[in-house]
């Protein structure tokens, strides 16, 4: 069996279809209200490409992750980093959401790229936020979604 060279092993790749047309999924990834409910609370964001901007994390120790919006296309596109500037071993790590449309839906894909598997912590952080996507943030996605 060839690996095939497209695929990266550090990456976290996560694909879903939401029953729901692309600008209902474009809201839920970018308006503040909807964040807060699926994700975290944003403070200061606003899908403009270059914007800097945090998320609050309540009841933990390391409160804030600071991003910054790289790539923001409606209905299409949003990319930020995503940094967590006080922890022991802060690293910044890309979070993209790319979507289309797909039948009566969208087709969503995550990806979140920047971490060195070499590295046990690193390599811990990745299935941990892996796990993190799958299990809780993505079907709350799905519920804020259905609303």
């Amino acid at each position: 069996m060839i690996a095939d060279p497209q695929l990266n092993p550090a990456a976290i790749e996560l694909g879903t279809f939401v029953p729901r047309p692309l600008d209902a999924v474009w809201r839920a990834l970018t308006q503040p209200d909807l964040l807060e409910r699926w994700l975290l609370r944003p403070i200061g964001f606003a899908p403009s490409a270059g914007n800097c901007f945090r998320f609050l994390i309540p009841d933990a120790s390391i409160n804030e992750i600071v991003c910054e919006v790289l790539a923001a296309r409606p209905c299409e596109q949003l990319t930020y980093s995503w940094t967590y500037p006080h922890a022991d071993y802060p690293t910044p790590w890309i979070v993209d959401w790319t979507m289309r449309p797909q039948g009566l839906g969208t087709r969503l894909l995550l990806t979140q790229t920047g971490f060195d598997i070499e590295d046990r912590r690193q390599k811990m952080a990745r299935n941990a936020m892996e796990r993190s996507w799958k299990r809780l943030l993505l079907p709350r996605l799905g519920e804020v979604l259905q609303h």
